[in-house]
């Protein structure tokens, strides 16, 4: 379990490069136990590739409508959407320096594995089920494999299940996990992505999490950063959403 850390630290621009140069290069340093928890993703991607067919003719029949549109896609980005604008919501309105350092947090893991997921959707080419019966249709100029709405709904919320404190743990997993696992879902509804798609997003985005989740806490002792997040109400309207970095 991962506890609050000891302060409320952000990310400041020279901490988000380094920790790109690290995520980036993560293999590199890998030891036994990351390469087995990178097999056991693999075999788990594999596992859910054989009952690609299987799950989506459970949820689109054996004769789905091939036309590639995704007309929901961006509806099935608001749990995600969602979660992270409510941390910072609440976290602005009761003043909690870490709860804003953990929206930051979030958003250093979405764009850490947003980048890994794009990365491979090109190298894959798989082509969606909306697309093609066959989920064997890879190197196509396809977009399908992984999945970015179930990359970012668990970037997101295993930092919201796994950062705090642990008073409220269950909670804060029921409600992490829940949004991904509900995101992935939507995905399967309505005939975007395989299966396995989503296990693979899913994979990356729990990844990407921990990896912010740590470097967040290595950060905690360093009293010299600090990041402020505020929403800042618009002139006729409407907010903006502000960031304010300092250094001792």
């Amino acid at each position: 379990m991962i506890a609050r850390p000891a302060k409320a630290d952000g990310i400041e621009p020279a901490d988000f490069i380094h920790d790109a140069g690290l995520y980036f290069t993560a293999p590199l340093r890998w030891d036994s136990t990351d390469w087995m928890y990178f097999g056991g993703t693999l075999a788990a991607v594999a596992a859910a590739h054989s009952l690609d067919g299987t799950v989506r003719n459970a949820f689109a029949g054996s004769h789905p409508v091939l036309n590639g549109q995704d007309p929901h896609s961006t509806d099935d980005y608001l749990p995600a959407a969602g979660l992270l604008g409510g941390t910072l919501l609440v976290a602005e309105l009761a003043g909690d320096s870490y709860g804003k350092g953990e929206v930051a947090t979030m958003l250093e893991a979405s764009i850490f594995s947003t980048v890994t997921a794009e990365g491979l959707k090109y190298a894959a080419g798989r082509e969606r089920p909306n697309e093609t019966v066959d989920p064997n249709d890879w190197r196509v100029s396809g977009s399908s494999f992984p999945s970015l709405h179930s990359d970012l709904a668990f970037a997101i919320g295993t930092v919201f299940a796994e950062s705090g404190d642990d008073d409220y743990r269950w909670f804060r997993r029921f409600i992490g996990y829940g949004i991904g696992t509900a995101t992935v879902y939507l995905r399967l509804h309505d005939n975007a992505h395989w299966f396995s798609d989503t296990v693979a997003g899913a994979a990356i985005g729990v990844a990407s999490a921990h990896f912010s989740i740590n470097r967040r806490l290595e950060r905690a002792n360093d009293p010299s950063k600090s990041l402020n997040i505020s929403v800042v109400p618009l002139a006729g309207g409407g907010l903006k959403l502000a960031f304010s970095l300092t250094m001792d």
